[in-house]
């Protein structure tokens, strides 16, 4: 049995770990921490959890979490750097839902984030955790840095036209949509009802911290520096992403839309939890919605050689906890699907 520990328990990403672990058949769930609660049964907090979780918050200590095989931290950016290579040097793996082992630079995180990096050595060894390309080495992994919910959509979206040459890598596009519960689980004005409710918006048009994750992803796929145009949206609904992604086809390029929705499928086919959906489909957001499943349509609008993709996450579960468990099932020999086999919830 794998025990596996979760820093930030109290967290919306926190929970959906819980949720998802409660179930899994090789997993016990041995430590939880939180500073604010500790001493409070989970199941007291969350009560959806009841019969299915004995455990109580402790604080984060070294000592307690080192017992563990596996400790996710589903807390703020800026946190699992200070405790990681303490618990590697403990023979524990690491699996982090921040930001904090994402980038290749610790310059580059220091600009986006705003904050020195605490072991910068550990950056190189960290395994970017999307399974559909880096499978092999998540195996190996002792680190994982989970990709963000956008990251997540948008190069899965793209992933087959790059890897193919498909299409232009100096002029992507990608206009992406958020539930509010992408902010996290924190009072804050512009996540209230009354703030989000009966209104749409888009966010961070001058950059975003996801952007740099995005390029450096999408230029791995396509092999060369990309150009990506990344506008998210906030939308008054609570979990889901939504990518609407353009790109145009390559001069040398001549290929039908019914080959690229082939070349979807061939690639996809194996892959538990992406979903290539029939020529005119349009994925909705609750097809997904508490699954680990990306759900995916591509378009060519009237064969004017503009490439449109869709692609559909719940931004909880393959956009953060659903993924995380999926890598440590690859990080353990488990199997790949192991607590993950969840039916999105309907209507």
């Amino acid at each position: 049995m794998i025990r596996a520990g979760i820093v930030g328990g109290t967290g919306y990403t926190g929970v959906e770990l819980l949720r998802i672990l409660a179930l899994h058949p090789d997993v016990a769930v041995t430590v939880v921490t939180s500073r604010t609660d500790a001493g409070i049964r989970v199941d007291a907090l969350y009560p959806n959890l009841r019969g299915v979780c004995d455990a109580v918050f402790s604080l984060p200590e070294l000592d307690t979490l080192a017992s563990c095989d596996v400790v996710f931290f589903a807390t703020p950016n800026g946190t699992a750097m200070l405790m990681a290579e303490q618990l590697l040097a403990k023979g524990v793996k690491v699996i982090d839902l921040s930001a904090d082992f994402r980038l290749h630079s610790a310059a580059q995180w220091r600009h986006w984030y705003g904050m020195e990096h605490a072991c910068p050595d550990l950056i190189a060894e960290a395994v970017y955790g999307l399974p559909e390309m880096n499978r092999e080495a998540i195996k190996q992994a002792r680190l994982v840095a989970c990709p963000g919910c956008y990251p997540t959509a948008v190069q899965l979206g793209f992933l087959p036209l790059l890897e193919d040459e498909l299409i232009d890598a100096g002029r992507l596009i990608a206009d992406v949509k958020s539930g509010v519960s992408g902010a996290g689980r924190k009072a804050e004005l512009a996540t209230l009802m009354s703030e989000t409710g009966e209104s749409f918006k888009a966010y961070a048009v001058s950059g975003h911290r996801h952007l740099p994750e995005i390029i450096q992803g999408l230029s791995s796929l396509a092999g060369m520096p990309v150009a990506l145009t990344f506008v998210p949206h906030l939308t008054p609904m609570i979990r889901g992403i939504h990518a609407t992604l353009y790109g145009e086809l390559e001069p040398n390029v001549d290929i039908s839309i019914d080959k690229i929705q082939a070349l979807y499928e061939q690639r996809y086919a194996d892959e538990p939890f992406v979903d290539v959906l029939p020529q005119g489909s349009h994925p909705d957001t609750r097809n997904v919605r508490g699954s680990n499943n990306c759900q995916i349509a591509v378009y060519e609008p009237m064969g004017e050689r503009t490439i449109v993709v869709l692609s559909v996450i719940d931004n909880l579960v393959k956009g953060a906890s659903g993924q995380a468990v999926q890598a440590m099932n690859l990080m353990f020999g488990c199997a790949e699907t192991a607590g993950l086999n969840i039916v999105a919830l309907y209507p």
